[in-house]
């Protein structure tokens, strides 16, 4: 399970420094960098799940308006870069090997539910799923009890035991920027992984790992798998 790793490098959005984020080529870019995991973003559109980060279409497309305003039909004809198109999220987890761990970030309304039901078929999917929507997580844990969860904060809450209690979470990630040497020994200490977002830098990269996360999620895997390679001269 790619998800033991530790550390562990997962591309952010395929590898969204490398090619168009959130597309085929991304992914490709990611797994072609040596990743463990990567990390992609799904609204659910017509019943169908795409695998794309905004609400809107207009940074990541030739489009214009509101991705859940449109039919799946006119999303899948617009080029998301370099020709690439919005995937389903089953078009990647066909793409993908095996050896590749998957997370899954709940973006919209209702995918929750459905990734839920599409992992139902898919018991060996190496997978974690995540969300800043925690009501989210609340609907695909009502339906799955055995995924690893993880909820999303950019801000440290108040209380953040509780809602990773109410979740049976498995990790807690945390933006890079709210993260301390403490936090992350505390997250550990209570028994979650920690996986941390996102990261670019290689020499913060490095700070992050010596702090003992599990992992780092990175628009650029090629460096970050490079600095893995190091890492242990290093010491």
């Amino acid at each position: 399970m790619a998800f033991t790793d530790n550390p562990l490098i997962i591309g952010h959005r395929g590898a969204a420094g490398l090619a168009p984020e959130n597309t085929l080529a991304s992914f490709d870019a990611a797994y072609q960098a040596g990743v463990g995991a990567v990390e992609l973003d799904v609204y659910l559109v017509e019943g169908e799940l795409l695998v794309f980060h905004d609400d809107d279409l207009e940074r990541c497309t030739n489009g214009k308006g509101k991705l859940q305003q449109q039919s799946v039909a006119y999303l899948r004809s617009l080029d998301a870069g370099n020709q690439q198109q919005i995937p389903l999220l089953g078009e990647v987890l066909e793409r993908l090997p095996t050896d590749v761990g998957i997370n899954i970030e709940l973006k919209g309304r209702g995918t929750g539910q459905a990734v839920a039901k599409l992992l139902q078929a898919l018991p060996n999917l190496d997978v974690l799923v995540s969300s800043f929507r925690h009501a989210e997580l609340l609907a695909f844990r009502a339906l799955n009890a055995q995924a690893p969860v993880a909820p999303l904060f950019h801000r440290w809450p108040p209380a953040p035991w509780s809602i990773a209690l109410k979740l049976d979470a498995w990790a807690v990630n945390l933006s890079a920027r709210i993260a301390t040497e403490k936090r992350v020994a505390k997250i550990q200490a209570k028994g979650y992984r920690c996986y941390l977002y996102t990261v670019n830098d290689v020499d913060l990269a490095a700070q992050l790992l010596g702090f003992g996360v599990n992992g780092i999620f990175t628009d650029r895997p090629d460096l970050m798998c490079g600095l893995l390679k190091e890492l242990p001269a290093k010491r």
